[in-house]
């Protein structure tokens, strides 16, 4: 399954070869999906790549091979957009009180634990959380993971995550972290003096390292809910 991003970047590579015989330029490809770094297609050519979509041909210069295409020109189920810099158009109802001492979270989307994914700002379904869990007073949101770059963590692909929604956190917390206004990813936060690392509790995953202005932390692990 491809984000709206990823499948952007896919359809006007294919356009290109098809039209031209030879894939666009990253600054092309920059501008048409209106990034503001070449770094955000670095990670998106990654992810196709990953995925199975396209191939990179070593030693050759613009040389991306269409290896597959979609089944559909959308992706399937759902139309994602990144999760803006605060949570705020989260609907209000997102956190209540239910019997039993359990809370009901609105379960907002996927977050990647891997690649970033876009996350997908809309209610996907609900999942009833212990009260302990939910700091009295904040405000806090569920998120399905996809991949496995923290399973040292013990978080794994599948997992459902509760985050408090906060705007910062200490260094070693495990944040929801939107990169560039683009994409989001739960890592461990690590800043080093006007530079931001997002760690991976995997070690087939290397350490990012951006500027602090490329990163927003929106929300801090507080919790994580397993279905065997």
């Amino acid at each position: 399954m491809l984000t709206r991003k990823q499948l952007d970047l896919l359809n006007f590579i294919h356009a290109r070869v098809q039209k031209d015989g030879v894939s666009p330029s990253f600054d092309e490809m920059k501008e048409a999906l209106d990034l503001r770094s070449k770094s955000g297609i670095h990670r998106l050519i990654t992810a196709l790549e990953e995925r199975g979509f396209i191939r990179r041909l070593a030693h050759r210069a613009r040389a991306i091979e269409i290896v597959r295409m979609p089944d559909s020109a959308e992706p399937s189920g759902f139309r994602p957009t990144a999760i803006p810099g605060g949570l705020s158009d989260m609907p209000p109802a997102a956190l209540k009180v239910r019997a039993g001492d359990s809370i009901e979270l609105q379960v907002m989307g996927r977050i990647a634990a891997g690649t970033p994914i876009e996350a997908i700002q809309q209610v996907a379904s609900h999942v009833s959380v212990p009260g302990g869990m939910i700091q009295r007073g904040g405000r806090h949101y569920a998120l399905e993971v996809k991949g496995d770059s923290m399973k040292d963590a013990g978080i794994n692909d599948g997992d459902i995550v509760v985050i408090q929604e906060q705007d910062d956190a200490n260094n070693g917390d495990i944040v929801v972290a939107l990169v560039e206004d683009q994409e989001a990813t739960l890592k461990r936060l690590r800043k080093r003096g006007s530079a931001v690392a997002l760690e991976a509790a995997n070690p087939a995953y290397e350490t990012r390292v951006y500027r602090d202005d490329q990163v927003k932390v929106q929300g801090r692990l507080v919790g994580l809910i397993r279905t065997y």
